[in-house]
């Protein structure tokens, strides 16, 4: 599967942006999916992830209430509504397909990424 990542930009804190990622190939409801990040100079941190069916959905405590991940199988995309944003949310935003049967917060046990899309939160 490819993972295309849109919707960063700059915005100042407290405003919202929602990222999308299209994804191709018609397996895409049979994976589970996530966002990470990248802030400069620190490792790729988990954000969010959601099961195939959206039914279950995992959080960082540092965007919990804040965030939200959602999936439109029919449209082969997954989105990330981020709203109260924070300066520390600057980073770039990945997403990130797995294969594997569990929510899993470790970008190693992810399998196929995006090219990634810059959030920048001024204050």
């Amino acid at each position: 599967v490819q993972l295309q990542a849109s919707g960063g930009g700059l915005v100042q804190a407290g405003g919202s942006l929602r990222l999308s990622c299209a994804a191709s190939g018609r397996t895409f409801s049979s994976y589970r999916m996530g966002w990470f990040r990248q802030a400069a100079g620190k490792e790729r941190e988990f954000v969010a992830a959601i099961s195939w069916s959206g039914g279950l959905i995992r959080y960082a405590e540092s965007v919990k209430g804040r965030f939200t991940i959602s999936r439109d199988n029919a449209k082969n995309t997954v989105y990330l509504q981020m709203n109260s944003l924070k300066p520390e949310d600057t980073a770039v935003y990945y997403c990130a397909a797995r294969t594997g049967s569990y929510l899993s917060t470790d970008p190693k046990e992810y399998d196929y990424w995006g090219q990634g899309t810059q959030v920048t939160v001024s204050s």
